[in-house]
């Protein structure tokens, strides 16, 4: 089996894979102060606790944008797991051309996201991934990274909303029954929900017509596919005119694709 790690700002995002399938998913904060030994033991308790034995971990992929953990959570896997990790970094076999002026610059989620996408649903597209921030990654048809743009995640927003305005309180994010509230309360989540669909989908109109205009990724815009993924993709795809298909294990998927690629390209035992 093949252990799929997603290290994000806020949650690390594990998948543990028989061949393709995607048999169990789980999440645990990205806590920077947690040890080895504590990373170690909550990884083979969340194996135990769903009647998987850590023994049949054959192989571990990692994906980060959190340097800082990133020596505890390997020396965990190495001691608990006694397997050698394999890391998306530099180097790595994607399959993709990264178009950025700095390749070095684009974050290993991003990279990981379009990997899958272009396997999962072809190009062009753009990945709408609703992480601590949320981004919009363009990718053209024959597996070029073209750039993107990053906003203020929606947690973000409201933890914001919450901190510089002394009397707008912490709210629960979620689609009110109205736009218009009529409580603070509702009139906070209709700004955070409506308020990302609509930026959302606008930004998806621009991004679309540059990469129909400058890049010629595709000859019609409609022909670029909009794929969202992350925590908060199911409720804003709901509401998204622009948003065609939702996976929020999208980063897992790309894990395994990639694992697999550098395991037929003889880089892996």
């Amino acid at each position: 089996m093949l252990l799929a790690i997603d290290v994000g700002n806020t949650n690390m995002t594990f998948g543990l894979f028989r061949s393709r399938e995607l048999l169990l998913n789980w999440r645990m904060s990205t806590a920077q102060e947690r040890t080895s030994d504590e990373a170690g033991v909550l990884i083979v308790q969340f194996l135990q606790m769903n009647h998987y034995d850590p023994i049949h971990v054959k192989h571990v992929i990692v994906c980060s944008v959190v340097p800082q953990v990133m020596h505890s959570l390997l020396n965990a896997i190495r001691k608990y797991l006694q397997r050698e990790p394999l890391c998306v970094e530099p180097g790595i076999k994607t399959g993709l051309n990264i178009k950025y002026e700095n390749p070095r610059e684009v974050g290993a989620d991003k990279i990981v996201n379009a990997v899958a996408a272009i396997k999962m649903y072809g190009g062009p597209l753009v990945i709408v991934d609703f992480g601590t921030a949320t981004t919009f990654c363009a990718v053209g048809s024959k597996q070029d990274y073209l750039g993107g743009v990053i906003c203020p995640g929606i947690k973000i927003s409201a933890e914001a909303l919450f901190e510089k305005a002394s009397k707008l309180p912490r709210v629960e994010i979620a689609k009110p029954k109205n736009i218009i509230g009529r409580t603070t309360i509702t009139s906070m989540q209709s700004g955070l929900v409506h308020g990302f669909v609509g930026q959302v989908d606008y930004l998806v109109r621009i991004i679309k017509k540059e990469m129909v205009e400058e890049w010629h990724a595709a000859k019609e815009e409609s022909q670029i596919k909009v794929i969202a993924t992350g925590g908060m993709s199911r409720l804003i795809s709901s509401e998204s005119l622009t948003i065609q298909e939702t996976n929020p294990f999208l980063i897992l998927e790309g894990l395994q694709i990639i694992h697999d690629m550098n395991h037929e390209a003889g880089t892996l035992t």
